[in-house]
């Protein structure tokens, strides 16, 4: 609160701001145009055109010159081919090359015309709360929409539309209606950090993003494979910050991994993993978050035990999990 004594933060009615307080506006207002300029040509509409499919209308982003488009798996609804609009009003036909519900994540190709804009994803490890975001996307059918915040939250687990626990989500207060979804959450430098998945319907500054480093790791997935084949532990996974002197004394790093839910039936629970534990380590590899676990639990891992380094009530313990396949359900068409 402020004092008789505290500076007026805004000037009185009608009085011209301060060299400070343009210089700030305009700092942020700079910021904010420029990433609409440098990537919001590279934010296309994506819509599934097959009869009789749920999804529709949405958002995608163009991340390579050869045509590859980034968008949410529940705006394609398991579609092989989509319609995409380009920022020049011209459309072309998509294929749809990879499909992961588990992430709520699609890859899409299509042939864009020479020269077209490629926004270039970021490592979202380097996104702290408080920073700047800019969300580009195409809301309720308003193309090349721009809206700005703020990252509200980082490592957040978020329930997709498939039923599937999305793990290291990015939560901004940046507005985001239908539509937004599979486009771009932008930083200050200008690189894609998240790729808008869902807003809550009656909140206000709930928004989220599956974040691009999750976005990498399924990209590679796709093209290596057409699918992700992963291993899964049957938990709910949280990015929890841990104090240098706990992270010394576990030889961890300044991140770690909180378990939010254990799934009945699942590896963790089969193993008595429990809901609180701190995951420190996958069979000696330091896990700094949500994201490291998502890449370490690869393929290779489904039914190999694996050593977990955890912390659980101030002490440290170890337990052998069996990580079980995470399946996709079947779709047809």
């Amino acid at each position: 609160m402020l004092d008789a004594a505290s500076p007026s933060i805004e000037p009185p009615d009608g009085a011209p701001l301060g060299p400070a307080q343009e210089a700030l506006i305009d700092a942020y207002s700079r910021a904010v145009a420029e990433v609409a300029d440098r990537v919001g040509p590279a934010v296309v509409r994506v819509q599934n055109s097959a009869p009789g499919r749920r999804g529709g209308l949405g958002s995608g982003v163009v991340i390579a010159g050869d045509g590859l488009v980034l968008t949410n798996s529940h705006v394609v609804a398991g579609a092989r081919r989509a319609r995409i609009g380009l920022a020049d009003g011209g459309e072309r036909d998509a294929e749809v090359l990879g499909d992961d519900p588990a992430t709520d994540l699609a890859l899409l190709r299509a042939e864009l015309p020479r020269g077209a804009s490629v926004a270039t994803l970021g490592d979202s490890k380097l996104l702290r709360r408080g920073h700047l975001v800019v969300g580009i996307g195409n809301p309720l059918g308003f193309e090349s929409t721009i809206t700005a915040g703020i990252v509200s939250a980082l490592g957040r687990s978020l329930r997709s539309q498939s039923g599937h626990l999305i793990d290291d989500v990015i939560q901004t207060d940046a507005a985001l209606n239908p539509g937004n979804s599979g486009g771009a959450l932008v930083a200050a430098s200008g690189q894609v950090v998240g790729i808008n998945t869902a807003m809550i319907a009656g909140a206000q500054g709930l928004a989220f993003a599956v974040s691009s480093n999750t976005a990498r790791f399924v990209i590679g997935e796709f093209i290596a494979h057409g699918r992700v084949r992963r291993a899964h532990l049957g938990i709910a996974a949280q990015t929890v910050p841990l104090s240098r002197r706990v992270a010394l004394a576990v030889q961890a790093g300044p991140n770690a991994v909180r378990i939010g839910e254990v799934l009945a039936g699942g590896a963790a629970e089969q193993a008595g993993l429990r809901v609180g534990d701190i995951l420190l380590a996958l069979d000696g590899v330091v896990v700094g978050g949500a994201d490291d676990l998502l890449r370490l639990l690869d393929a290779a891992r489904i039914g190999r035990a694996v050593q977990v380094s955890l912390l659980r009530e101030g002490r440290q313990l170890t337990r052998t999990v069996t990580p079980q396949e995470r399946m996709q359900p079947v779709r047809a068409g």
